[in-house]
């Protein structure tokens, strides 16, 4: 019986590539190797770079946040100045300028999406936009403001200061 398996095994040709098949194929894989480790270099490089744009700008943007809204209050300071600059000028002249600083002031705060906040009376009072500084006994529902001490303010819906406000008391 093992002439039998030794005849089947001698009669099975004999499937060894050819060297120069061999060497063919290693350098096909070698070469694929150097185009896939030059892309994988170039993705490499090119994520980096990305990542340090993305850095500069955020480097950019946080040194420069301020800018748009210091350019806004730049009339504000020039008015202010001008004021300043008139220690002659009669209190009906001062009280006047007084007014309109106020308003560049205002619009500049506006357009730098700051906003007032500055509850009617009667109002809800909201804890996330008002401070309560005390209850008072009033002819309206309870829990709503009566008065605003002082006004809040509010940047892209976030409170930068609540608005001080007295509350009516439960009756």
């Amino acid at each position: 019986m093992t002439t039998d398996n030794h005849n089947a095994d001698s009669q099975q040709p004999d499937f060894q590539p050819a060297p120069e098949a061999l060497e063919a194929k290693l350098a096909e894989t070698e070469a694929r190797l150097a185009e896939m480790s030059d892309a994988y270099l170039r993705a490499k490089a090119e994520v980096e770079n990305t990542r340090r744009r993305g850095e500069d700008e955020v480097t950019k943007a946080r040194k420069f946040a301020v800018e748009a809204f210091a350019e806004a209050m730049l009339p504000v300071m020039d008015s202010m100045e001008a004021a300043i600059g008139r220690p002659d000028a009669s209190v009906e002249t001062v009280l006047e300028g007084v007014h309109a600083t106020r308003r560049q002031l205002g619009a500049a705060l506006e357009r730098n999406k700051v906003l007032e906040i500055n509850p009617a009376a009667g109002t809800k009072f909201d804890p996330h936009q008002h401070q309560a500084i005390s209850m008072v006994p009033a002819d309206q529902d309870a829990n709503t403001v009566v008065a605003v001490l002082q006004k809040g303010y509010s940047i892209a819906e976030r409170v930068l200061r609540p608005a001080l406000v007295t509350v009516a008391a439960p009756k």
